[in-house]
């Protein structure tokens, strides 16, 4: 196994988290213009050469109440949409994983396709099995878990039932 880069300074710095912040939102913007057409991939890291699919998360805070979304890299496992709780590597959980773990009811778009679903933190048998193929399509997670002290969160997105 080799060593992981060290993480970068300024990952967690106040104007880094607005970058983020200010990016995400145009990228959620133009992905939704678009129905993914533009906005879909991400090409940071270890996606640069190829890119990566990226669905758009929408939750309800929970605070507010109000809809969030966020554009993340996915996996489709069957009828299943895995996310992984990443945020970069930083030592706290992103808010949406919060505002699911408060209302697990959510909607994920993956281009033009729009479906209803609930989000559950993955069991520990399904996060050994998901984890390799997450590092394999993304191997910047394996870094990530490496510049954390908490396990980054495996989410699974299951079809509601209706």
């Amino acid at each position: 196994m080799t060593t992981p880069p060290a993480k970068p300074k300024g990952l967690d710095a106040p104007a880094t988290v607005k970058i983020i912040k200010w990016m995400s939102k145009a990228n959620v913007a133009m992905y939704r213009a678009t129905d993914g057409r533009l906005g879909s991939k991400w090409r940071v890291g270890s996606a640069f050469p190829r890119g990566l699919p990226i669905c758009l998360l929408t939750t309800t805070g929970r605070k507010s109440g109000e809809e969030r979304i966020s554009p993340l890299l996915f996996l489709e496992d069957g009828e299943n949409v895995i996310l992984v709780a990443s945020q970069g590597g930083l030592p706290k959980n992103p808010m949406w994983y919060l505002n699911i773990k408060t209302d697990p009811v959510v909607t994920v778009q993956i281009k033009s396709r729009i479906r209803s679903m609930k989000a559950r933190v993955s069991t520990e048998d399904e996060r050994a099995r998901l984890w390799p193929m997450l590092t394999a399509m993304y191997p910047d997670f394996d870094n990530y878990q490496a510049w954390t002290d908490r396990i980054i969160p495996v989410i699974v997105c299951e079809p509601l039932k209706k």
